[in-house]
């Protein structure tokens, strides 16, 4: 089976269907809303905290198109055990990072990847989401975006870190966050405050190995929604379904 190559977007290719934003341009309207409201040692702060993501290479050092997607045992918002090995025997899986339900870029991108769900599952996929946050956030914020698809805690960023996704927030920018909120409140204390994973997307095959990877270090950026569909159902197209 032909497989289709990788591909890790700076910025969303597709054109918008009926009207409607694409999820690039849902955060870009945000990003820029919030670049008018910050004050410059606020923006300075947070655009050199992107950079220092860059210069760590976190991307680079992540798992990657052809890997074997490490396996993983974690509980969703309602005590459940999920394990990815067991989703896998029903078909291929989306597997998407967001830091929490406090960041609105976030919020955004699951209500995107929500409203194309249907589409995904459609294709015989599933899509699941890994968050820092306890059980308890992962509900509110399952329950505020209308998310039908499995959220887990990814407790203590275990998988993040089996994943290669995970950093430390430069100083200046834990202390920021330190004035907004409590992220020990939504992440745990051995989870700490100065530790969030890349938002990151995989589409993993069924046996195990990463088909699909959209790896950034800017959280602004995210998976489109309707690249992951596209790409799904070339999949289905290549084995001649």
């Amino acid at each position: 089976m032909k497989i289709l190559s990788l591909t890790i977007c700076l910025t969303s290719l597709l054109a918008i269907h009926s009207g409607a934003q694409t999820l690039s341009e849902q955060l870009k309207a945000r990003e820029g809303r919030s670049t008018m409201k910050s004050k410059p040692e606020v923006k300075k702060a947070f655009a050199e905290g992107i950079a220092a993501i860059k210069e760590a290479k976190i991307v680079e050092g992540a798992k990657q198109v052809g890997d074997q997607a490490p396996d993983f045992t974690l509980k969703n918002a309602t005590g459940k055990s999920v394990t990815l090995s067991e989703e896998l025997k029903k078909g291929p899986v989306v597997l998407t990072w967001y830091r929490g339900g406090w960041c609105p870029y976030c919020n955004i991108a699951m209500a995107a990847m929500q409203k194309e769900l249907p589409e995904i599952q459609k294709t015989g996929a599933s899509l699941i989401a890994l968050t820092p946050e306890l059980p308890d956030k992962t509900l509110t914020t399952k329950e505020k975006n209308g998310l039908k698809f499995e959220v887990l805690t990814d407790l203590n960023h275990q998988a993040a870190r089996k994943y290669g996704l995970l950093f430390k927030l430069t100083p200046e920018v834990e202390k920021l966050y330190g004035k907004f909120f409590d992220l020990e409140k939504y992440n745990g204390k051995e989870a700490g405050t100065d530790t969030l994973p890349l938002t990151a997307t995989y589409i993993i095959g069924q046996d195990g190995k990463i088909l699909w990877a959209f790896l950034h270090h800017d959280y602004h950026m995210r998976a489109e929604p309707k690249e992951i569909t596209t790409f799904l159902k070339g999949l289905n197209q290549a084995k001649g379904e």
